[in-house]
């Protein structure tokens, strides 16, 4: 950046007061009648702004004797620009742009080239005419050899493109996030992005590739109006995205304020065009200053009180805020390749763009953690309301759900289903004697014992208490009857000596079978009935009762298997 700062030491920079002699005159002087002029070269220029004004600078050194020079203008607000290169033997060479009509002589970075015509004789002076110019103070000019120029030109073509296309890909990625997660303040500052592209696009001309029309006047004074725009929504931006209650109400009105009001300014700013421009442009500077030095205490009184987007917004205005005191301190206007504080601001946009938009980006992303994470969480509640705490079968609710769509299926495709309820024989005696510890104990040690039957034909829940179910599908008659005594035994071979002794833990085991299938709660209200048979029968037994055409549910025939 600083070897941009830095002038070659074959340019330079014309000042209107300090290097140029200066005359006026009425707009329908021909150009060739120059010579008519009496040219002053002290004092300030005056009384052109209605007419023509007439700036002359003599040239030295190897270039100009060489015949070597190029004239570099910044466009400004001025109907016509004439320029003609004077040589040692007496000639002249005109070369002229008007506002709307560039021709050829634009350039990248918002200038205008003069190339003097090789006659293999020394230039001795050039001479510039500007009609219709709003204030001499916008003139900026240099002179410098044509290889020189090229090579700048070239040069500030790539940093307008580089810039314009991050600016471009902020923009859209600005706008798509504020689609995505409805956040106001996104759209406020694609907005700006937006803003910014298009001033940056005039800026440097590089508009006038498409709209050769636009050269000039009109391009500048738009580019006034998105200056001060730009302002207004980088203030609106900025204050949206923090809470309304993170800074004092005065605080946040009187940013917004100055912000709103630097945007509408923008409007009869850029319709001016007499000397007292330069002016109003030094006073609304000062508002802008004051504008973003508001926005930046809201942003850290905000940050102070936790808002993480204060804090990236602080962070994305850092640079720009340096940049704008430093061309307030330090006259750039004519270094960086003849772009100055414009061609800083833009970098800084620029910056501060990708800046808001990786930060927003980093922002969401761990939103979406957040968000992951919350959702495993509620998923791990949802299967947790789903297990019993004590022994990991699924409840009485799970095991309902899992069920359930089984149950339609085994209807739909006319097959045989059935529920085996088991519950402990004499279970709140082992409470009783043993303590609830102990009755935990072998609650878990039945339910390892029953889990072993989990499977694609058998689903198994511990329903309450003591009592467990399996849900079969498919299995019926003698297996089905063979399937609960196997239950049966496998509970009663449990070995619980370790909680209580030699004692002996036994279980009852109701069968209800239906053909075809039913729903939950009928099939539980038939193998409870076949429970209760079991307990009423002596305990550690096993009870089916077989049913068909469900819902009659009348019964066909029981079968008792006891010990």
């Amino acid at each position: 950046m600083l070897a941009l700062w830095a002038a070659p030491a074959s340019a330079t920079t014309l000042d209107v007061e300090r290097d140029m002699c200066h005359a006026a005159s009425g707009a329908g002087l021909p150009d060739a009648r120059v010579s008519t002029l009496r040219f002053s070269c002290s004092g300030v220029p005056a009384g052109y702004q209605q007419g023509s004004l007439w700036l002359r600078a003599p040239l030295d050194g190897a270039d100009a004797r060489r015949g070597d020079v190029a004239l570099m203008v910044h466009h400004s607000r001025f109907d016509r620009l004439a320029v003609a290169f004077s040589y040692a033997d007496g000639a002249t060479r005109w070369q002229r742009v008007r506002a709307g009509d560039y021709g050829s002589h634009w350039r990248a970075g918002g200038q205008i080239l003069f190339e003097a015509p090789d006659r293999g004789v020394a230039v001795t002076g050039v001479t510039m005419r500007f009609d219709g110019l709003s204030s001499h103070q916008f003139v900026r000019a240099r002179i410098l050899s044509t290889g020189e120029a090229g090579m700048q030109s070239a040069g500030m073509a790539a940093a307008v493109g580089a810039a314009l296309t991050l600016l471009l890909i902020s923009c859209i990625y600005s706008l798509s996030l504020a689609f995505a997660v409805r956040r106001q303040y996104l759209a406020w500052q694609a907005a700006w992005s937006g803003t910014m592209l298009l001033w940056g696009g005039l800026w440097s001309q590089v508009h006038l590739a498409l709209f050769p029309g636009m050269a000039g006047t009109v391009s500048a004074q738009i580019c006034t109006f998105l200056a001060c725009l730009a302002i207004a929504l980088a203030t609106v931006s900025a204050l949206t995205a923090i809470d309304r209650d993170a800074v004092p109400v005065r605080l946040r009105t009187a940013a917004l304020a100055l912000g709103v009001g630097v945007g509408l300014v923008g409007i009869p700013l850029a319709l001016i065009r007499g000397g007292s421009l330069g002016v109003l442009a030094d006073i609304l500077g000062l508002v802008v200053i004051a504008d973003l030095l508001i926005v930046t205490v809201c942003l850290g009184w905000a940050w102070r009180r936790g808002s993480v987007e204060a804090r990236d917004f602080l962070a994305a205005w850092g640079l720009p805020m340096a940049m704008l005191a430093f061309i307030h301190i330090v006259d750039v206007e004519n270094g960086f390749w003849g772009g100055g504080s414009k061609l800083l601001i833009f970098v800084a946009a620029t910056w501060q763009a990708l800046w808001l938009a990786a930060a927003a980006t980093r922002r969401l992303a761990h939103l979406r953690i957040e968000r992951d994470h919350a959702r495993s969480a509620e998923a791990q509640a949802q299967q947790l309301a789903r297990r019993d705490p004590l022994t990991g079968l699924p409840n009485r609710r799970g095991f309902v759900e899992s069920v359930t769509p089984l149950l339609e299926r085994a209807r739909a495709d006319n097959l045989p289903a059935a529920l085996l309820l088991v519950d402990i024989d004499r279970f709140k005696s082992i409470n009783d004697i043993y303590g609830h510890d102990v009755g935990d104990v072998v609650l878990c040690g039945i339910a390892r014992r029953i889990e072993r039957w989990e499977g694609p034909m058998c689903t198994v829940a511990r329903l309450g208490g003591e009592e467990f179910g399996l849900l079969t599908v498919g299995m019926e008659g003698i297996i089905l009857s063979r399937f609960a005594e196997s239950i049966r035994r496998g509970i009663a071979g449990c070995d619980h000596s370790a909680a209580v002794g030699d004692r002996l833990v036994t279980a009852s085991v109701g069968v209800a079978e239906v053909r075809p299938a039913c729903d939950f709660q009928q099939l539980y209200r038939l193998a409870d009935g076949a429970l209760y048979d079991a307990k009423r029968g002596g305990r550690n037994r096993v009870v089916v009762q077989r049913h068909q055409d469900v819902p009659g549910a009348s019964r066909d025939r029981e079968v008792a298997i006891s010990n």
